[in-house]
């Protein structure tokens, strides 16, 4: 039997992840990635209801291996987003290259293939999301890291639920006929869209409050020091595409380093660092100027309103508007009583 491992309902979730993961970020070779993503699950979308819909049974031979090209630009995407870029890419054509030979010569190998491709790429991609240090996901902007981050982890399930269900029902048909297949492939829907409800609507949690302060030694002190003026030189915390990767190119230092160095120096992850100083100048906005707070968040460096707020309640603990009444307050009280 020729199966395809869902891969209308694949390529339908994989590009909801990276599409929502990828968001401005600038990386050419992810977004190069992601686009040809995209053109094949259109393509294996059409193959589909041309094959289902119309009894095109030409394409048969055709959707395994178009099929079988969705882990690894996948996975490809997402590695675009690490520290460690890809250096040979062009290696990850051995899987789609092996299930054309099978569909062309071994057919009886084709369900083994696509398991090993799918469970293959998902321990990959697991493992790469593992080390749940800033760095995973370097290339991301600060504000997507997280999100980038979940991603990858929903994108890797994902690809373990499609590799041993589709297996399972291969087995299954091999032994007791195609009968209880469609009902197999229904409650395969529904758990797979349950899995991206629950990826869209859970609420996206900070990094956390981040490491234990370590020792810092004078390296960290000098990196650190080096940190902060790179922000501050021509106002870069400001950027709100600013990422780990840029900043550590900026410093002029690997990102694994930036970010051990803020975090033993200071016992906060990458992005409460920056975001430390965005809550400053946007404290000194509120309680300097008459600028609405929307203007002041986006010229303090953050895009969503609900980020900032968040941010600026872990640093003042108080909401911005309430620190603007608060300063207003505290100016009134200070000035000199006027003379009867």
């Amino acid at each position: 039997m020729l199966s395809v491992p869902l891969p209308f309902l694949a390529g339908l979730v994989f590009a909801l992840t990276l599409y929502h993961s990828l968001k401005g970020v600038e990386v050419s070779g992810t977004r190069r990635y992601f686009h040809a993503f995209l053109i094949l699950y259109a393509l294996q979308g059409i193959g589909i209801g041309l094959r289902f819909g119309y009894g095109v049974d030409g394409l048969i031979p055709f959707l395994p291996v178009s099929a079988s090209f969705m882990p690894p630009l996948a996975f490809l995407a997402f590695r675009g987003l690490t520290a460690d870029v890809p250096r040979r890419p062009w290696l990850h054509l051995a899987a789609p290259l092996a299930v054309a030979l099978a569909v062309a010569f071994l057919r009886d190998l084709v369900d083994l293939l696509l398991f090993l491709v799918f469970f293959g790429y998902a321990v990959a991609l697991w493992r790469m999301t593992l080390s749940g240090g800033d760095d995973v996901m370097a290339e991301a902007s600060l504000q997507r890291m997280r999100p980038a981050l979940r991603a990858a982890r929903l994108t890797a399930g994902l690809m373990f639920f499609f590799a041993a269900s589709d297996w399972a029902i291969a087995i299954y048909t091999a032994f007791y006929g195609a009968g209880e297949v469609p009902r197999a492939v229904t409650v395969m829907n529904i758990a797979a869209i349950a899995a991206v409800l629950v990826y869209y609507f859970a609420p996206v949690t900070s990094s956390g409050s981040a490491v234990s302060q370590a020792v810092t030694s004078n390296a960290d002190t000098t990196n650190l020091a080096r940190i902060a003026a790179a922000l501050d030189e021509r106002e870069l915390y400001k950027n709100e595409d600013l990422s780990l990767a840029k900043l550590a190119r900026k410093v002029g230092l690997p990102a694994r380093e930036v970010s051990a160095a803020i975090n033993r120096a200071t016992g906060l992850n990458v992005s409460q660092y920056v975001n430390n100083r965005r809550v400053a100048e946007a404290r000194r906005l509120l309680a300097d100027t008459e600028k609405t707070v929307t203007a002041i968040m986006l010229e303090s460096g953050f895009a969503t309103k609900s980020n900032f707020n968040r941010e600026f309640r872990r640093v003042a603990a108080v909401s911005p508007a309430q620190y603007r009444a608060r300063a207003r307050a505290g100016q009134e009280g200070s000035a000199p009583k006027a003379r009867a």
